[in-house]
């Protein structure tokens, strides 16, 4: 007989997975990757927030925030940016793919789940974790020589916390769907 329940592995990584895409895709669009604080011949209280696709600049009393700043230090020229860049959209699509994957496999609308289906969108999932947790460490490593006014100070901004978040519930998620090849040995 059949068990009328989903198999938990496939229920985690359905849960998390989605968890991580919403994550990703928030690092990867919103402008905080470093933030550049003390910036010399500016006011005190200005923050530069860089992110892989725009530069902000904040003035922390008043909140007023002005994005589409000029790269004038060559940011987006250093190949951390330009690796981010290129992986961190890529990786998106891939955990699109692999959720549809999942989708099919796990057990919605048919009696049973297909083991097999679920398992290789795991290993699609853990793939996709892993390219949006490469960009994430590489600028982590490259953070404090990426070109800056010099006496400022740097600090990790939000978007590359999340977007490291986001890369471990994809690959945790990845792990459990690929546990479902499990089942298919025990076939």
């Amino acid at each position: 007989l059949p068990s009328m329940r989903t198999p938990t592995e496939m229920i985690v990584g359905l849960v998390l997975c989605p968890c991580g895409l919403l994550l990703t895709l928030t690092g990867t669009l919103a402008p905080s990757w470093r933030q550049v604080s003390l910036i010399p011949n500016q006011a005190m209280d200005v923050v530069w927030e860089q992110g892989i696709w725009d530069i902000c600049s904040e003035r922390q009393s008043t909140h007023e925030r002005l994005c589409g700043q000029a790269d004038e230090l060559g940011y987006f020229e250093q190949v951390a940016v330009r690796v981010a860049q290129g992986l961190m959209p890529s990786s998106l699509v891939v955990t699109l793919v692999g959720l549809v994957v999942a989708a099919l496999g796990v057990r919605c609308w048919q009696p049973e789940p297909r083991h097999l289906l679920a398992g290789v969108a795991g290993l699609v999932l853990l793939l996709s974790g892993l390219m949006s947790l490469v960009p994430s460490s590489w600028y982590t490593q490259e953070l404090w020589t990426l070109p800056a006014p010099s006496g400022s100070t740097l600090t990790v901004g939000y978007s590359l916390v999340l977007s490291y978040l986001g890369s471990c519930l994809e690959i945790l998620g990845g792990l459990a769907l690929a546990l479902s090849f499990h089942h298919c040995c025990k076939e």
